[in-house]
């Protein structure tokens, strides 16, 4: 999962960018990037391994001028994570085009073979980011124009779409031109657009989630849509066309069990709202699986289970309360590379207050469960503080499938739900109980009230929406994903680093 903004103003970006990405951290910690462009169409360009605040000091901000600019985080999918592969990547011909992308492409390697024989061009990393700049490069280059217009980009889109499948979110930059913007067909990873007006006249920004916009105080327009394309010039003019044939709306439901901030907006759904309706379902279904519980206190896995954890708590009538303390200054144990590394960090992160726990049976509330090592050592801290009894409910159901889509879950075989039913889960965990929201009611938790046409849920079901996913690419993203083949990558890189500051 990675975060993108992009911006056209009448004024300078570079401290918006940084304010846009910073609200956005929470989507990747692992890199962060910022490319603006001047009047004279000079980009000016910093990233680094790092969060925003330690990537970007005074004396890069005060390199990053200009008017326009876009913006990443990063957290790696397939265990790189190499400075050379943080983004924006850009690449001079045609124009200077620079580029920023959140998702995965599932047809990489063809794309790669394509570029290099047909296309005439050079790669040098491994991401596919790097990838989607090139085939845009070679789409737009096909219109031999000095300065392209936006139906050259329009076209140049169209023609991306049908050479890219699988998932991606993108925001781009032309020097001198302007920033363009565009989803894949099935729209599965998040984009939004906003706008105000000023004295000097419209700005705009694009962002993976709409709390970018509402913290820059520009007013959130819409989404855009699935295998739409909008740009906008430097002048501030705004175009917009659908360069898909057949765009399905199919956003990644992970983004509203897990991954999206609760104040954002996401294809017109709340996802504060949507966590809150998934609090009642499971308040539902322990009502028809457990009536005569003995639940004494409803406690929520900090932070992203909160919104579910209180409307459980309501539906159901027991008392909610806050059971651990947070350390703010450890990242999120779910993109963290490597088994070792998130073991130390979970006890690093959280800490239980034994007076919520002592003598009671609790029922802990967490927003997933993807490999379960997070989880285990969570229900010992409960235990070790006094509890009597150790449930655990969560608002999403089994993870059993890998999702090949942009979320960095590990091969199937490291997930705890893998080859295991319920009971055997529970036991692995050390629950007393195991309560899982049922897949029909999670869709129907966040579909309520929205024009979404259905949701990528391959990591619940196994059914991958592209259409274009066999045991041979599972194969393939496995052995990419296990942590044996992360710790050596991450031993690999760390020689890399070591060879490069030498």
């Amino acid at each position: 999962m990675c975060g993108i903004i992009g911006i056209v103003s009448h004024s300078e970006v570079n401290q918006a960018l940084y304010d846009g990405l910073t609200v956005q951290q929470h989507r990747g910690q692992d890199a962060a990037g910022i490319i603006t462009c001047d009047s004279d169409g000079k980009f000016y360009l910093r990233k680094d391994n790092g969060l925003v605040q330690d990537v970007f000091h005074t004396r890069h901000m005060l390199r990053l001028k200009g008017k326009m600019g876009i913006g990443h985080i990063r957290y790696p999918t397939a265990g790189c994570s190499t400075s050379a592969e943080s983004q924006p990547f850009y690449v001079n011909s045609p124009f200077g085009i620079a580029l920023a992308h959140n998702g995965n492409l599932t047809n990489t390697k063809v794309l790669k073979e394509q570029l290099f024989l047909t296309d005439r061009r050079h790669l040098n990393t491994d991401s596919d980011s790097e990838v989607l700049l090139n085939i845009l490069a070679h789409e737009l280059q096909e219109s031999s124009k000095l300065k392209p217009q936006p139906e050259d980009i329009f076209k140049a889109v169209e023609q991306l779409h049908k050479r890219c499948k699988g998932a991606y979110a993108v925001v781009a930059m032309i020097a001198g031109v302007g920033i363009l913007a565009f989803r894949d067909p099935y729209g599965i990873r998040p984009a939004v657009v906003g706008k105000r007006e000023t004295a000097m006249g419209s700005e705009y920004v694009i962002a993976s989630e709409s709390v970018a916009i509402d913290s820059l105080d520009f007013q959130l327009m819409r989404d855009i849509e699935p295998g739409e394309c909008i740009f906008i010039d430097t002048a501030g003019q705004f175009h917009a066309k659908q360069c898909a044939e057949n765009p399905i709306k199919s956003p990644c439901i992970f983004e509203y069990v897990y991954f999206a901030r609760p104040d954002s907006m996401i294809d017109g759904v709340s996802v504060h709202k949507s966590r809150m309706r998934m609090g009642t379902k499971l308040a539902e279904k322990i009502r028809r699986e457990f009536p005569d519980h003995d639940i004494d206190v409803i406690i929520p896995i900090p932070d992203t289970s909160r919104s579910a954890a209180l409307q459980l708590s309501y539906d159901l009538g027991v008392i909610y309360r806050e059971g651990f303390i947070k350390n703010r200054y450890i990242g999120r144990t779910f993109i963290m590379p490597g088994q070792m590394q998130r073991k130390k960090s979970v006890r690093q992160k959280l800490n239980p207050i034994p007076l919520e726990f002592k003598g009671k049976n609790v029922l802990l509330v967490d927003d997933s469960i993807v490999r379960g090592t997070t989880s285990q050592q969570i229900v010992q801290m409960a235990r070790d503080a006094g509890a009597n009894k150790v449930y655990l409910a969560s608002a999403a159901p089994p993870v059993r499938y890998p999702n090949v889509y942009g979320i960095d879950m590990p091969s199937a075989s490291e997930f705890v739900a893998h080859n295991r039913d319920v009971e055997e889960i529970a036991k692995e965990l050390g629950v007393d109980w195991l309560i899982y929201q049922d897949l029909d009611d999670l869709v129907e938790a966040i579909k309520k009230k929205s024009n979404v046409e259905r949701f990528d849920t391959s990591c619940f079901d196994g059914n991958y929406i592209t259409g274009d996913i066999d045991a041979t690419y599972l194969y393939y993203i496995d052995a990419l994903r296990n942590d044996n083949s992360k710790q050596a990558a991450d031993q690999s890189n760390a020689v890399i680093e070591l060879h490069n500051n030498a």
